[in-house]
């Protein structure tokens, strides 16, 4: 292979490291304290061996918990529940970081323009895509460190924290590698973060229905998820699944550099779709909203269906689940609890995180109003006939309508397959999908007014999403109090398979979406326009 070089990078890496910095730091920070805050938790709340016993049968009773977190090998150790608890988890946002990192910094530059005036310098061609990896790359290395020395403050085992902090490091890398391919194939910088995050997600959702259901030892193999779960902290400390993930990183490598020499400046492999030759709906504020937004919408509808199918298919397999589980195996021969009751909270389980999932797809048509202003492309319409409201409101209806026919999609694949177990009627499944919807627009609204009111407050759309799945998903395994779960919209949600539904909870999420969504509207129509 012809040697690449990197001419100017030394002097060009500092540069972005330090302007990109503020976007980096808070996903070091996030995953650390995933990390310690699951050992300080463990010491603090499940002091008691048998509390610790409760725990593994609890997580034993609902396979949504493995395909969220992965398999729960040892929860009788601090450790052992933090490679439980953040091991998937911060590999999937090790991988998130590390994709942003690398498109923000090599495509995203040329479609602005920035990367045609650095060439113009003494600056060789790959050297943009050089550091861009170079620095997620880094970012991958101070994230290894950060978690390594803030678990060990906070108690973790020196050797069993390295090697959970090292698959951190390890995914970054291999998603790193696959998002500097995506930047060569994408035609924007938006197209190549939907490649590449598409395909983190799907391995992400594919290992997680791998683990609910019990699946052959050599099925976790398949993705690269499963392979750093072969590392297993806390109970083997496997070294080997690290060097094929730094493998996959290199020959990732080599093959984007590979294109970049062949492809087209400011183009990718896939060509950039032209525009309607004539002005029709979409010549209207509708229509421009939803063209603007139709790419990852639609991909984000793609994405349900494939949810609703993993989801579905998992809830079909939580009797036999149950049964390979000696302890719950008995508790059902007992009476103690029921199939229907387990299978009734899976279902519920899986629903408030397709909810959540459904959120971020909303939390992003909201923050592309800002991405519109930054990019100058907001003032000319104000500037015609279009009104603030007018504008506003087309992007909130778009943000709220495709958030809850995303839901809607996965709830009715989800009770198609699932509506014959455990005498769950297809309407009750579906149901507890569209009662799910108010939360998931208050997450929406959220956003709506930190962008509306004070974009500069904006990563509080992100932050509600995550305190929510934080809340929802971990909250009841920590027994916090109930007044601290309420602080998520999902708490709130009725059970509708029950026999009698307490819908009194939609009473707040219906104040608090007008409420935030009226923030919003106020907001942008008195601020000044970026």
């Amino acid at each position: 292979m012809t040697r690449v070089r990197m001419t100017g990078g030394r002097a060009l890496l500092p540069v972005a490291l330090h302007q990109d910095a503020r976007n980096i730091a808070p996903w070091v920070a996030l995953i650390s304290v995933l990390s310690a805050s699951s050992v300080l938790g463990y010491r603090l709340v499940f002091t008691d061996p048998a509390e610790a016993v409760a725990l593994g049968r609890t997580v034993a009773a609902n396979p949504a918990l493995a395909l969220i977190f992965g398999p729960a090998r040892d929860l009788m150790t601090a450790e052992g529940f933090n490679t439980w608890r953040a091991g998937m988890l911060g590999a999937f946002f090790a991988g998130l970081m590390a994709i942003l990192i690398v498109v923000r910094n090599s495509r995203a530059d040329e479609d602005s323009g920035q990367a045609e005036l650095l060439a113009s310098s003494v600056m060789s061609r790959p050297t943009r895509l050089g550091v861009a990896v170079a620095m997620a790359v880094i970012a991958a290395t101070l994230l290894g460190l950060l978690s390594w020395v803030l678990t060990m403050i906070f108690g973790g085992d020196p050797t069993d924290t390295l090697f959970l902090s090292l698959t951190f490091a390890a995914s970054a890398l291999m998603f790193a590698g696959l998002a500097a391919v995506t930047a060569q194939v994408g035609s924007d910088a938006r197209s190549a973060s939907t490649l590449a995050i598409g395909i983190l997600g799907s391995l992400f959702v594919l290992r997680g229905y791998i683990d609910a259901v019990d699946s052959p030892e050599w099925a976790t193999w398949v993705t690269p998820f499963g392979w750093l779960e072969h590392v297993a902290p806390a109970t083997e400390n496997n070294p080997w699944p690290l060097l094929l993930a730094l493998t996959t990183f290199v020959a990732l490598m080599a093959y984007a550099f590979w294109l970049q020499a062949r492809r087209d400046f400011g183009q990718g492999l896939i060509a950039p779709k032209r525009g309607p030759a004539r002005g029709g709906w979409e010549s209207t504020l509708p229509g421009l909203v939803t063209r603007l937004n139709a790419g990852s919408l639609i991909t984000w509808l793609l994405a349900f269906v494939v949810l609703g199918f993993v989801f579905g298919f998992v809830a079909t397999a939580v009797g036999e689940v149950l049964q390979a589980n000696p302890a719950m195996a008995q508790a059902l021969a007992g009476g103690a609890v029921t199939e229907a009751d387990l299978t009734a909270q899976f279902l519920s389980t899986v629903l408030s995180l397709a909810g959540i999932i459904a959120a971020i797809s909303g939390v992003q048509v909201a923050m592309r109003i800002y991405a519109e202003e930054r990019n100058d492309r907001v003032d000319p319409l104000l500037a015609g006939s279009v009104t603030r409201p007018a504008y506003f409101s087309a992007n909130a209806v778009l943000a709220l309508a495709g958030s809850a026919l995303a839901l809607l999609i996965a709830g009715s694949v989800i009770a198609t397959l699932a509506s014959d177990q455990a005498d769950l009627g297809w309407g009750q499944v579906f149901g507890q999908a569209a009662a799910t919807i108010p939360a998931t627009w208050v997450l929406v609204a959220l956003a709506l007014a930190a962008i509306g009111a004070r974009p500069e407050v904006r990563l509080v759309g992100w932050l509600g999403l995550v305190a929510s799945f934080a809340l929802t998903i971990l909250g009841p395994l920590f027994r916090i109090w109930d007044w601290i779960l309420g602080i998520s919209p999902f708490w709130h949600v009725p059970n509708v398979t029950a026999a009698a539904p307490d819908w009194s909870g939609m009473a707040w999420l219906a104040l608090a979406l007008a409420v935030l969504t009226a923030i919003g509207f106020v907001g942008f129509r008195r601020r000044d326009i970026v």
